[in-house]
């Protein structure tokens, strides 16, 4: 038998709700107890669910709802619930009055004693989330909503008015960010890094980010878009906003996208945008297959753990390309012995560079196109009346001596393959080559080298050895095709284009105006980050024709 009761005036948020008709409902002689405020969306609610009781028709957004359902026909079991309910909710006051941090009634006073706030995280129930949202924008703050149910039209609205002002919305049903280390809403506390995740997936970028801490890595930022950021009717205004923030950040190096597939218009947008940021991307457009990997220096991947590793691949080869000498010249040369490794560098340099392989492969070309090359030394065309490179590597050490007249060239890719058979130090071999080409070309020319090797430490030449002997020689050691492609094109990459000022929101630690749920107060204040909590409450008892009138009188 259902029971009901209404505690008039009495706001609390939905999650302290759930959490207390959950214990509630333990108890004995209760079959479920629930406990929600009295707005339309929830009266729904009870309706679904066979907990409708005709007390609750007089309840306001106000008003808290407790209805138990027992085996008991005494109405006293209803009050008895109640003085529960009214015991666990002093308590819980008592204890937030020593929370550390100011809580308030009113958005002006938090922007009172937080006049530096340039966040308001929103997590109150959709059907009131666009005022308090609209509100933070136009008082100059950035936008988290946490909340859902807000209208497709109301989030058009939102983000149309913060691209007129440059700020962020992120949201609605926005799960999750981080900031400089400030957890928003649902998070995990992150080493900091160069790597930047901006997604319209609230866990896939928790996820993302989890395997990059899992890996050793870091994160600068991590900006939530809503899931509908990306709908053709909203075009990705906030992921255009975003990546453009984390584009001018210079902690942030490397950045990761992760969505469902968007809109096919939008995807191509956004791709755009990518595309001209200057840095590497990592994206995933979670479903889809990509037809291609690499797109300039936007590289396509499949899975989330796929995204988090070439982000750390990206973001470990963008700091070695810091170290290495910038060359003017700019075409790639690739010497390989071994055939399979050359075509994979042909068939990856041609799909970062648009670029089209060598469909005849005659003499060994794999690829030769804009001033770039990869040949292939062990076709029939150098092998004739002449040992194999990795037998003899005098034909490519002669190729090598060649590129000091040929300062078109400004990054020499190689293989270096151990084994039985192989030469006995293959690597002393290319070390002596590079060292004689750079000392021919001079400091007016030089050259970059990037060797892969292809070997085990139980091999007769040892691994470790060997790639101590490139090291010291001033070759790169990359450790696989892949990561000496990438690396090679970011060496010969123009110059990033200038970036605009830093962003003010990605500077510092953020200042949060928290308008909702308690619990991420709590959690932002624990993590250093300065907050005044709004205790938010439907004004005018959540009567919508008051609450225009009011806002027409402001």
């Amino acid at each position: 038998m259902l029971h009901a009761l209404l505690i008039k005036g009495t706001f609390q948020d939905s999650v302290t709700l759930m959490l207390l008709s959950r214990d509630l409902s333990a108890l004995p002689g209760v079959k479920s107890v629930a406990v929600m405020m009295g707005t339309p969306a929830n009266k729904d609610v009870y309706r679904e669910t066979g907990h409708w009781h005709d007390t609750l028709a007089a309840a306001t957004p106000n008003d808290l709802c407790l209805v138990v359902d027992s085996d008991s026909g005494d109405p006293a079991i209803a009050e008895s619930m109640a003085k529960q309910v009214k015991a666990r909710l002093a308590e819980l006051a008592r204890g937030r009055r020593n929370a550390g941090y100011p809580v308030v009634r009113s958005w002006r006073r938090a922007r009172q004693l937080l006049p530096d706030a340039n966040i308001a995280l929103i997590s109150i129930a959709g059907h009131y989330a666009f005022a308090p949202a609209r509100q933070a924008l136009e008082d100059g703050c950035h936008v988290m909503m946490f909340s859902d149910n807000v209208s497709l039209e109301q989030e058009l609205e939102l983000k149309t008015v913060a691209a007129m002002r440059g700020l962020l919305v992120m949201g609605p049903d926005c799960g999750t960010a981080i900031i400089n280390g400030a957890p928003l809403a649902f998070s995990n506390r992150m080493p900091p890094g160069p790597i930047a995740i901006v997604g319209a997936s609230g866990t896939g970028i928790q996820e993302l980010a989890s395997q990059i801490a899992l890996r050793g890595g870091g994160v600068s930022h991590a900006l939530g878009l809503g899931g509908r950021d990306l709908s053709e009717h909203i075009g990705g205004m906030s992921a255009i906003t975003a990546l453009g923030l984390v584009a001018n950040d210079a902690a942030s190096r490397v950045i990761v996208f992760v969505s469902k597939p968007p809109a096919p218009a939008v995807k191509a947008r956004v791709l755009e945008a990518m595309q001209a940021i200057g840095k590497p991307v990592v994206a995933l457009f979670l479903g889809e297959r990509p037809t291609r990997c690499d797109i300039g220096n936007v590289h396509l991947v499949r899975t989330l753990d796929a995204a988090a590793a070439l982000a750390l691949e990206l973001a470990n080869m963008d700091t070695l390309a810091g170290e290495l000498p910038s060359v003017a010249r700019q075409g790639i040369c690739g010497l390989y012995t071994g055939g399979t490794l050359a075509a994979e560098a042909a068939l990856l340099l041609a799909e970062a560079l648009d670029l089209a392989s060598d469909a005849a492969h005659a003499d060994g070309y794999m690829l030769r196109a804009a001033g770039h090359r990869i040949i292939d030394l062990g076709d029939d065309a150098y092998t004739r009346s002449r040992p194999h490179p990795m037998i003899d590597s005098s034909s490519r050490n002669e190729m090598i001596r060649r590129l000091s007249d040929d300062t078109a060239i400004g990054v020499l890719l190689l293989d270096v393959v151990l084994g039985y058979g192989a030469q006995p130090d293959p690597a002393g071999e290319v070390a002596r080559a590079v060292t004689a080409l750079r000392a021919a070309r001079g400091d007016q020319s030089p050259i970059v080298a990037i060797a892969t090797l292809t070997g085990t430490a139980g091999d007769p030449q040892d691994r470790d050895s060997q790639a101590g002997k490139l090291k010291e020689a001033g070759i790169v050691v990359a450790d696989s095709v892949r990561t000496a492609v990438l690396l090679a094109t970011r060496v010969i990459a123009a110059k990033a284009p200038a970036v605009g000022a830093p962003p003010a929101l990605l500077c510092a630690k953020p200042a949060i105006v928290n308008v909702g749920l308690r619990s991420f107060a709590d959690d932002l204040h624990a993590n250093g980050v300065q907050v005044v909590h709004q205790q938010w409450e439907p004004a005018a008892g959540g009567n919508e024709r008051l609450q225009r009138l009011i806002a027409q009188m402001q």
